[in-house]
């Protein structure tokens, strides 16, 4: 079975971000919502950030606060194509996943799961919507 590009992100919508940690070299985005699942978005490599009309990127002063200022809020939408990445959207800014190729620091980009069905996605250089990595 072929994987549908955005098909398990987009379960992220109506979910709130409730929980952001950071580990020696990842980030962890805990989600919570309108049903038993537990999101957590695990981020090998640091996203860039957007809030309120402001980019931050993980090398920028401010980028820490600007991602724990989207904690509480509710996912709006997803996006999930070739030359874009992956990105998280909120109400007031969003969570973008496209690194460069020297950003990369292991096999992986970004890993979601924490669903009830033990669906689980996980994105790497190469593949799908980082083919162009």
């Amino acid at each position: 079975m072929a994987y549908e590009l955005n098909f398990l992100l987009t379960r992220l919508v109506g979910f709130r971000l409730y929980s952001v940690q950071f580990v020696l070299d990842y980030v962890q985005l805990r989600f919570d919502g309108p049903t038993d699942d537990m999101p957590v978005l695990t981020c090998d490599v640091l996203p860039t950030v957007k809030l309120s009309g402001q980019r931050f990127s993980p090398t920028e002063a401010g980028w820490t606060d600007a991602l724990r200022g989207l904690i509480s809020q509710i996912v709006t939408a997803t996006h999930e194509e070739t030359g874009i990445g992956v990105a998280v959207d909120f109400v007031t800014g969003s969570i973008e996943l496209h690194p460069a190729e020297s950003e990369l620091v292991g096999p992986e980009i970004a890993t979601l799961n924490g669903f009830v069905d033990h669906s689980w996605m996980t994105w790497r250089p190469g593949e799908d919507a980082f083919k162009d990595l």
